[in-house]
């Protein structure tokens, strides 16, 4: 069995796309759920080592886990915002200029 689910854009670097393929696939006689990198370039185009299987048997499971995953838990989390100081004016022989903005 062969069935594409859905895709994801990734992202793309230098040329290269990639997506995230999830899909219904059948290896060594038993079907699961692939979830791998698929890149697009000059060079190569297909699946990358980039992935995981779920067993059939194990899907279930997987699912309660995914199902589990509030939208709300993957928001960033905020963090403080630090002040940056400006930085420290160089005012002395050594820096190379004179008071006149001449070297």
């Amino acid at each position: 069995m062969e069935k594409d689910v859905g895709k994801i854009l990734k992202g793309e670097y230098q040329g290269t796309v990639t997506e995230i393929v999830i899909g219904l696939r059948e290896y060594n006689g038993k079907t699961g759920l692939d979830i791998r990198e698929y890149t697009q370039s000059e060079s190569y185009t297909g699946p990358t080592k980039k992935g995981l299987r779920i067993p059939a048997d194990k899907f279930k499971e997987f699912k309660e886990m995914i199902n589990s995953v509030d939208s709300a838990d993957m928001a960033p989390a905020a963090t403080p915002v630090e002040s940056q100081a400006e930085p420290a004016a160089i005012d002395s022989d050594e820096a190379g200029i004179d008071e006149q903005g001449l070297m």
